[in-house]
Parts: C-alpha cells; structure tokens; sequence
C-alpha cells in the first residue's frame, strides 16, 4: 500500500528507521529534551599515551636535586681555602648536573600530562610545553644557586650548567613517548640515589678486592669497585625501567584498553635510557663546566691526574649501565612473553 499525497505517513511499515545522529539529544520520560551525549572517539584514534606517577617522580626529583645542591653548598661553604673550594665544586658538578637533567625531565612529564587529559594531541604543543617547563625549572635551580653560593665566577658556572642541563633535559621528556620517558626518569633517579648509596661501601669494597699497600693493588682494587658499581645500577636500572612500564601497561589496561602497550623497543630504551642520560650529563659537563673543570685541573699535577681520571671513570660507567640496564629491560620483558597462539596447535599437530 503506497501513501496517498497528503497523507501523514512518513515512511512505509516495511522501510528501516534510520538511527539518529550521535550527539543526538533524545526526549527524557518527562518530555523533556535530554542532555548532549559526548560524541565517541573516531575509530583508530588513541587518546595521547600519559606518564603515569609523573607528579610523584616530579617531586623526587626535585627533591634530589635540592638535595645536590645543599650538599654542594655545604661542601663549598665549610672549605678553608679558595683552592678547595674550586676543586671541590668541580668534584661536585657531575652529581648536580645529572640531578637537574632528570628534574628537569621529570617536572616535564608532569606538564605535559596536563596536556594529555586535557585531550591535546600536537607533538609540537606537548614539546614546547616541555622544553619551557625545562626553562622554569632551570632558571629556579640557577637563581637558587646565586642566592645561596658565594657570589663568584665558579657559582655562575654551575648556576649556568645546571639550568642547561634542566633545559635539555625537558627537551628529552618532550621528544620521545611518555611512558618510555618516565621509565628512563624512573630508573635513572633510582640508578642515582643507588650510587650515592653505595659510596657507603667502598672502602669494605676495596679491602674485599685486594687493596694493599702498593698503589697498583690500589688501582686494580678502585678498578673493581667502579665496575661492580656500574653493573649493580646498570642492574637496577633495567629492573626499574621493566616495573615502571609493566605497571604503565596494566594501568593503561584499566584506564583505557584502546591505548597501545609498549614493544620491546620502548624496553631497550628504557633500559639504556638512564646510562644515556648519564653521557649526555658528562657532555653538557664537559662543555658547559669546561672553565670550572680547567681551573680546578690547573691548581696542581695531581688535580689534573684526578680531573681526567673521573671524567673517564663517568664515561665507563654510563656505557657500563646504558648496556647493562638495556639488556636486563630486554631479557625482563622476553621472560614475560609466552607462546604465539597457533605454536601450540602445530607442536600438538606434529605430535599426532
């Protein structure tokens, strides 16, 4: 039976209704028109990958790095002489600019998940937002600096070493993914509290590896200690990164079961990120602190000898745990790994 001109039937009893728009408002049971409903993500769209515990590594962070700078001032302060002082600061540079580095990175991550719940997805806005974070961060450290150390070319030096370094170091939690970058902050401020932590047992160490009264016994004895500490925080680096991101995945699989788990590349970088870190740490050393490094190796033969002994000893001991934290992430996350899902039908097949 067809409509008739005129007629009020809109559609033919056998013709689909067409399903209203998403978004669509509906009447209530009153009559009432109801509330918009917010339209679903489109299809293929994942929401923008978040650094979860952000705000609390922040916090860590910027209390280690406080915690650098009170000791480096305290160190400086209680020395006799002008000529400690300076070999001093320069003993302490390394370990404030690899705090301010991962600071700077950690209080990045926090700004930039600000971002990401607010929905916004541009690489380039989530970058900015970082390296500027990394300029606050360090424009706070270095004004910290000038008003606590004494007021002298050394101070400017780290003041100006350590708010590149937090600069840099925001860049790097902008770059790359969040998680994976918050597993390197992870990891890396654990690998740095662990050294600080084990200077307490070097001297057992040295006696446990043969340290006499020769100073080649001297030597080889420091030689041990130095490795067995790189391969225990390259150890504890890799453990680090692979809970962090484990955890970051689980998390994610209850938030938001849309958002994709990372693959064993993102482990091996967060594995090797923390020794990473550590090697930029050495170049922004050895370029931004050059004039502090030089003065403090001019003061004598034996500073110079202890100066360039260092600087090596940091280089060996950020390779030792990029390699070292990269291999345990790896074989970490492998042992997590089971069966592809038709191995087991083609073993049982072969079997019959």
């Amino acid at each position: 039976m067809s409509n008739q001109p005129g007629s009020s039937t809109a559609a033919e009893p056998d013709q689909p209704v067409r399903d209203a728009p998403a978004g669509a408002d509906e009447p209530g049971d009153d009559g009432s028109p109801a509330a918009p409903v917010e339209p679903a993500p489109a299809a293929g769209v994942t929401p923008p990958a978040r650094a979860p515990g952000a705000v609390v590594l922040a916090l860590l962070a910027v209390g280690w790095l406080a915690a650098m700078l009170w000791s480096t001032r305290a160190a400086i302060t209680f020395a006799e002489a002008g000529v400690t002082a300076i070999s001093l600061s320069a003993f302490a540079l390394p370990g404030v600019i690899s705090a301010a580095l991962v600071t700077g990175a950690a209080v990045a991550l926090a700004a930039t998940n600000l971002l990401a719940r607010r929905g916004a997805e541009r690489v380039t806005l989530r970058f900015a937002v970082a390296v500027g974070t990394g300029v606050l961060v360090g424009l706070a450290a270095a004004v910290v600096i000038n008003l606590t150390y004494f007021d002298n070319a050394t101070t400017n030096v780290i003041a100006g070493t350590t708010a590149a370094a937090a600069i840099i170091g925001g860049a790097v939690a902008g770059a790359g993914n969040a998680r994976v970058a918050g597993a390197i902050v992870a990891a890396a401020l654990g690998a740095l509290v662990f050294v600080v932590a084990f200077s307490q047992a070097r001297d057992p160490l040295f006696g446990l590896f043969g340290a006499g009264d020769t100073q080649e016994s001297m030597v080889s004895a420091a030689k041990w200690v130095s490795r067995s500490e790189s391969l225990l925080a390259g150890l504890l680096a890799g453990l680090l990164a692979f809970g962090y991101l484990t955890w970051a995945r689980r998390r994610a699989d209850r938030h938001g079961p849309a958002s994709p788990a990372p693959r064993w590349p993102g482990y091996l970088l967060a594995g090797a990120g923390p020794g990473l870190l550590l090697l930029l740490a050495e170049i922004i050393i050895r370029v931004g602190g050059r004039s502090l490094l030089d003065l403090a190796g001019a003061l004598s033969e034996a500073d110079a000898v202890a100066q360039t002994s260092l600087g090596t000893s940091r280089i060996d001991n950020g390779i030792w745990v990029l390699f070292v934290g990269a291999l345990t992430a790896l074989i970490a996350f492998g042992r997590t790994l089971g069966p592809a899902p038709g191995d087991d039908d083609a073993e049982e097949a072969a079997d019959r």
